[in-house]
């Protein structure tokens, strides 16, 4: 473990961190969009469907 420091002189670490950074915002976006594609989860129609109900009362 006290050798792991080499790794950083394989890698670039500015590489390393713009890579996970994009590859998180791109898994974040993907889960943001299956969640959208679900009925029970799709929080837009949810919030469409309650102001249709506030506004038929």
């Amino acid at each position: 473990m006290s050798k792991f420091y080499k790794v950083w002189l394989i890698f670039d670490p500015r590489r390393v961190f713009v890579a996970q950074g994009v590859f998180l915002f791109l898994l974040a976006a993907m889960i943001h969009l299956v969640l959208l594609s679900t009925e029970r989860y799709n929080w837009f129609e949810v919030a469409q469907a309650e102001e249709i109900a506030r506004a038929a009362e």
